[in-house]
């Protein structure tokens, strides 16, 4: 399976960093897809599962206060926390749902069937070079997101506090 997923990557990677998935294809395709595949699937597949680590953010709105669900790439931070980038395909505004964990840092992720809240902790300043370079070590050149977008993407840590029960 890993050879097939290394072989889609090479693919698929150079893709992404056109102009023509970053404007049209992905912001287009994408979220209707993936929002198909998790009704037909129940939630236990994702469209970016199959090349990266996914996971549905699950945020309550800062504006509405309505549940809001966004599915997205994360890289593992190497000590249990999960750290997401609000790349928003290059666009020039923030993805909604990095202004709801500004206002609502506790969350909910479910990773693999697996629902689990969490808190969501903005990376410093300080620390962003090495994360996007742990970020670029998954999905490289992911990073010119940033770059194309003219704008500072925000990056989050999201650290598990516990599991959330079935039906909750």
């Amino acid at each position: 399976m890993s050879t097939v997923v290394d072989l889609v990557r090479t693919i698929v990677a150079p893709l992404t960093r056109t102009r023509l998935f970053r404007r049209i294809l992905g912001p287009a395709l994408l979220p209707p897809v993936e929002r198909l595949l998790h009704r037909l699937t129940r939630g236990r597949v994702q469209v970016s599962a199959l090349l990266v680590p996914s996971l549905v953010l699950h945020t309550v709105g800062a504006k509405s206060g309505l549940r809001r669900d966004a599915p997205l790439m994360f890289t593992p931070d190497g000590h249990g926390r999960a750290i997401v980038a609000g790349t928003n395909f290059a666009g020039r505004r923030h993805p909604a749902w990095t202004q709801n964990l500004l206002a609502h840092p506790d969350a909910e992720i479910t990773v693999r069937g697996r629902r689990l809240a969490v808190r969501a902790t903005p990376v410093a300043d300080a620390e962003r070079d090495a994360v996007w370079d742990r970020i670029e070590r998954q999905w490289p050149g992911y990073r010119n997101y940033e770059r194309a977008s003219g704008r500072t993407v925000r990056l989050f840590r999201l650290q598990p506090v516990r599991e959330v029960p079935a039906g909750d």
